[in-house]
């Protein structure tokens, strides 16, 4: 089916919806993990409450894989657009929960089960939402603009991004600490329950795409299954090819206002602010860069990515640590941004392209959620325990340096199909596990 602009537009819109709820619930809980703390998960120790209260956020993103195999699975069976809008349904329910559930001073420690359910449901839907979404756009795009599309997915994170820190940015100049503390930090999930409806509206009206269209029968679970067995070794593959950007992302988003205000003991104001300004620049430069893998291909810009990550994640941090202000955090956290975004540009696409075409939904899911499961779910938690480990600030520059290390890894053992941005390159790898040896 021949699409218009206007139509293109509105499908990018719908598809990237999903995951601008997800991001934004993830960010609000990083900004706001010092109150979560006190609220739900109350300690003497301000390092132990705060490792708790990171472990929750980690506990989602283990739960991701099984969201992975199971909605994944149900939407290379039925469709992409039922399959998005069953996730979009649950997503809400963890961001929902966060906003109503009473305080531990209230209902004891049903308080913090409650959020922790809260949190592996969001993780369970989170587990296929950002494959399903790329699968779409990979899917509707015109095949010389594949990566350009795709990149769109994760510029909607960055715009969740700038939300959250916009209206964290407003409640912080409007209201004093122990309001905030009592009451105010609910008002951003509140906020985000609001949306719900009309992203759900948003997804009633999606197009199903002409590729999931086009096939005769679509698998069963246990076909799913055994095509996930077969093609192991591209799924790991794609799970270390996204530990980089994983990691990236977390880092420089997530991670920033609580170590800015916790570690650097900037004001919060600062590292919301230092929150808008990376995601501002995250949200043109992926696209950008999407754009230039259309061009040029996938594997130089993840070579370029992880080499720079390798080698300037701990020196940049170390020149922070040793010169805190501001203006310092913004520019090592838009480094850290363009990082992401060179990286990430070319790396979801190449997810989409590589994975078999009759179950590429939730083998992309899978491989995606494994990685942010074991990198950038924990980034919050690995960051906060090197520093008190270690006690150097700059330490979370090793964990990306790690990341890169693998990312570079996996990018030397993708298949070789002239430059991974051929046109045909999705049908080409569709209905076969690639040559791993060249």
């Amino acid at each position: 089916m021949s699409l218009s602009k206007a139509d293109y537009v509105k499908s990018i819109f719908q598809a990237a919806s999903g995951n601008f709820l997800e991001m934004y619930d993830f960010f609000i809980y990083g900004f706001y993990a010092q109150y979560i703390a006190k609220a739900f998960f109350p300690a003497h120790n301000q390092y132990i409450s705060l490792m708790v209260t990171f472990s929750t956020f980690a506990a989602g993103f283990l739960m991701r894989p099984i969201g992975a195999i199971i909605l994944g699975g149900y939407i290379d069976r039925e469709g992409r657009r039922k399959g998005l809008m069953l996730t979009l349904a649950i997503m809400a329910i963890g961001t929902i929960s966060i906003a109503i559930v009473p305080t531990y001073e209230s209902i004891g420690l049903l308080a913090p089960l409650l959020v922790v359910l809260g949190r592996l449901l969001q993780g369970f839907s989170a587990g296929v939402e950002v494959g399903g979404a790329s699968v779409y756009l990979s899917e509707i795009a015109p095949a010389r603009h594949r990566g350009f599309f795709v990149a769109w997915q994760s510029s909607s994170l960055q715009l969740a991004t700038m939300t959250a820190a916009g209206i964290g940015y407003l409640l912080n100049s409007v209201m004093m600490p122990d309001t905030i503390q009592a009451w105010g930090w609910r008002i951003p999930f509140f906020i985000g329950a609001l949306i719900v409806p009309l992203l759900l509206v948003l997804r009633t009206t999606m197009r199903e795409t002409d590729a999931f269209l086009a096939q005769r029968k679509h698998p069963e679970f246990s076909e799913i299954m055994r095509s996930m067995i077969l093609n192991y070794r591209i799924i790991i593959v794609g799970a270390l090819l996204i530990s980089m950007t994983t990691v990236a992302f977390y880092l420089s988003e997530i991670y920033t206002p609580t170590f800015g205000r916790v570690v650097l003991h900037l004001s919060a104001s600062d590292s919301l602010l230092t929150s808008f300004a990376v995601g501002l620049v995250a949200l043109f430069a992926v696209p950008a860069m999407g754009a230039l893998s259309d061009r040029i291909g996938r594997r130089p810009l993840l070579i370029a990515a992880t080499i720079l990550a390798m080698a300037t994640s701990y020196p940049v941090l170390l020149w922070l640590v040793s010169n805190i202000t501001f203006y310092h955090l913004v520019l090592t956290e838009i480094w850290f941004a363009l990082l992401y975004a060179m990286y990430n540009g070319a790396a979801m696409v190449t997810l989409t392209e590589i994975m078999p075409a009759r179950v590429r939904t939730v083998s992309l899911a899978f491989a995606f959620s494994v990685a942010v499961a074991l990198f950038g779910g924990f980034t919050p938690m690995i960051s906060t325990w090197l520093i008190h480990t270690t006690a150097d600030k700059a330490s979370p520059g090793y964990w990306l340096t790690f990341a890169a290390l693998c990312g570079i890894c996996a990018t030397l053992m993708l298949p070789r199909s002239k430059n991974l941005a051929s046109t045909d390159t999705a049908a080409q790898v569709g209905s076969s596990v690639p040559n791993f040896s060249d």
